[in-house]
């Protein structure tokens, strides 16, 4: 696996990041980090059986995790040293293609970074880079907890 290109100025919230990875659903769904700044997050998941719907292909579901994870990254690594943390409010989605095997990966990037809320762009492409789903995801700015 080929390290993640990973900004200097956030390379301690990853790491911070990476120790609470145990048992959480990104590691269930084998998403990987490839290139993290405040500007932009990417990420990939393999589309293995555990990610399908019953027909073979990648479950929605999973795409809309997907999403809703680099655009939370990325939200978060804005807020961080403020003290805050984002959670997601609202997604939407639109799947465009079907992906039987292999990986896609997501790309978001902000529209909006206010002081309460973030909307991130969220573009999911197949390995011959295809979108397959398109998405927005709004986030709630909110004081981090007292173990962030």
């Amino acid at each position: 696996m080929k390290q993640p290109l990973i900004d200097p100025e956030v390379q301690h919230l990853m790491d911070q990041m990476g120790q609470r990875q145990d048992e959480t659903l990104m590691r269930t769904l084998g998403i990987e980090f490839v290139e993290v700044s405040k500007e932009r997050v990417v990420a990939r998941m393999p589309v293995v059986r555990r990610v399908h719907q019953p027909f073979g292909l990648l479950h929605g579901g999973a795409s809309v995790a997907l999403a809703e994870t680099v655009a939370s990254v990325g939200a978060w690594l804005n807020v961080a040293e403020r003290g805050q943390g984002a959670v997601g409010l609202e997604i939407n989605a639109n799947h465009l293609r079907g992906v039987r095997e292999g990986e896609v990966t997501a790309t978001a990037t902000p529209l909006h970074r206010g002081r309460s809320t973030h909307v991130w762009n969220i573009e999911i492409v197949n390995g011959q880079g295809q979108r397959i789903c398109s998405s927005r995801c709004t986030l709630a700015i909110v004081l981090a907890s007292q173990d962030d």
